[in-house]
């Protein structure tokens, strides 16, 4: 199982790496306390990730197996193609916490919004149409657990170290080597 949870695992930190959730929780977690921002965000990618495997699981009942793997191909090699040539480093800050809101729910609500129908959550769709439901939802809310620790713990630290165009350009590697992967299954 261990083995199984592993890829999933790498592709979506590497997506979710430097992605606009993480550089929020970063952000917040520079504002306020460290455990309300990170429980806010795990809360919103456990029921995200729940749904996304869901809707991956319906889907695979009504595409058969060789489309499904063909459109998880492409999908995968687009955000790879898209992830590689993003350049813009994101400088906006609409990040800021509303009055009366506590910081779990302004992250949950935050998190939940950013990221519902996010290219991590249809990968979370696609891996679940293809692979088992419960080993992705697994792997997937353990990388998203990871990305989001290290957001809150690190904050703005690694971002001074390691550039966004930079995370995007591995995210995207990744992608292409799972899409080319998913291409020689169908072979």
């Amino acid at each position: 199982m261990i083995t199984s949870i592993l890829a999933p695992f790498l592709l979506i930190f590497a997506a979710e790496f430097g992605d606009k959730s993480q550089l929020a929780c970063m952000l917040l977690a520079s504002r306020h306390r460290g455990l309300p921002v990170f429980l806010g965000a795990i809360s919103a990618f456990a029921i995200l990730n729940l749904l996304a495997v869901t809707v991956g699981v319906t889907i695979a009942r009504f595409i058969p197996e060789l489309w499904l793997a063909v459109l998880v191909a492409v999908l995968f090699l687009g955000f790879g193609i898209k992830s590689l040539f993003e350049n813009e480093e994101d400088d906006d800050d609409p990040f800021s916490e509303k009055p009366g809101r506590t910081v779990f729910i302004t992250t949950f609500l935050m998190i939940f919004v950013a990221e519902l129908g996010d290219k991590t959550q249809l990968t979370i769709a696609a891996l679940g149409a293809s692979s088992s439901a419960k080993t992705v939802y697994i792997a997937a809310t353990l990388a998203l657990a990871c990305t989001t620790l290290i957001g809150v713990l690190c904050g703005r630290w690694v971002t001074q170290y390691i550039s966004t165009v930079t995370l995007n350009r591995i995210s995207g590697v990744l992608f292409i080597m799972f899409s080319a992967w998913t291409i020689y299954g169908i072979i």
